[in-house]
This record gives C-alpha cells, sequence and structure tokens, in this order.
C-alpha cells in the first residue's frame, strides 16, 4: 500500500500492478487455448492392409451405416429412433457373445460412427468390431487372408 504524506493526512491506495499482470497472463492463455479446444482435431480412421474378410455368420449382428447416415441392422433398413429398442432386444436375453459389428461407409462422418457406438454400447452391446475392406490394388502378405484363396478353397471340395 502506498502513503501520502501530503497535507491531507494518510491515503491508502492497493497497488493493482501484480493483479494486472497475472490478468493479462491469463487473458493470453485463454486467447491460445480456447480456440484450439473449439477446433478439435480431424480423425481419420485408418485405411486397412492385411486384413483377413469377415466371415458374416449367422449369429453375427452387425450394424450398418450408409453415406447417409441411414442405419441396418443386419442388412435391413431401420428407422433411427428405433435402433436402441433393437439392439437392447438382441443383447437383452443373451447371456453369452455380446458383440456387434459396425459397418460404416468410408464417407460418413467420424461422428456419426462414434454416435453409433455410443447408442449400441448403452444397449447390451459389451464389444464392438469394425468391418473393413482390403485397399483396393492390394493383397494381404498373410499367408491364406486373401479373399481370392479363400475363395478357391472352399471351391475345392
Amino acid at each position: 500500500m502506498a502513503m501520502s504524506m501530503g497535507g491531507g493526512g494518510i491515503k491508502a491506495e492497493p497497488n493493482v500492478t501484480p493483479m494486472i499482470d497475472v490478468m493479462l497472463v491469463l487473458l493470453i492463455i485463454f486467447m491460445i487455448v480456447i480456440p484450439q479446444i473449439n477446433a478439435g482435431f480431424a480423425a481419420i480412421p485408418p485405411q486397412g492392409a492385411n486384413l483377413k474378410p469377415h466371415p458374416e455368420e449367422d449369429n453375427d449382428q452387425i450394424l450398418g451405416l450408409d453415406a447417409e447416415g441411414q442405419y441396418y441392422l443386419n442388412k435391413k433398413p431401420i428407422k433411427t429412433e428405433d435402433v436402441a429398442t433393437a439392439v437392447k432386444a438382441i443383447y437383452d436375453v443373451r447371456t453369452i457373445d455380446k458383440i456387434m459389428y459396425v459397418k460404416a461407409h468410408k464417407d460418413l462422418k467420424y461422428e456419426k460412427v462414434i454416435d453409433a457406438l455410443d447408442l449400441i454400447s448403452r444397449n447390451g452391446v459389451r464389444v464392438s468390431g469394425f468391418i473393413t475392406d482390403q485397399k483396393p490394388g492390394t493383397s494381404s502378405v498373410v499367408p491364406g487372408d486373401n479373399l481370392s484363396e479363400i475363395m478357391k478353397k472352399k471351391e475345392t471340395p
């Protein structure tokens, strides 16, 4: 506190310089951090290489999403508002194997895929997995994982 000894007595004033310094530092920090928080980050899902084709079995449950975000449950169109109850009905009766596969279009926004994963996890699915395709023009270097090899094995008795 500063004191003035001039003709009128004691005058007390707060020293605001340290407070102004702190406020300026905080202002600069928030000016840098807030735009970074609002911008988020661009998530580009990885493309598959060396993938074994997923054989779709009768007991596999598959949730599909097309480029417009339309849901398909086991290859049949389903309304968005009906997905939760349909998934819950399937997984409430199961005691084991609560796995659901998600197959989404590559041009679909990533947030839609996350919304679908959140929706199924809240309705009884314990494990979710993605179905992907091999990159076009490539083949798996893992023996026995290429689709052409699998098809040849099925054809030969």
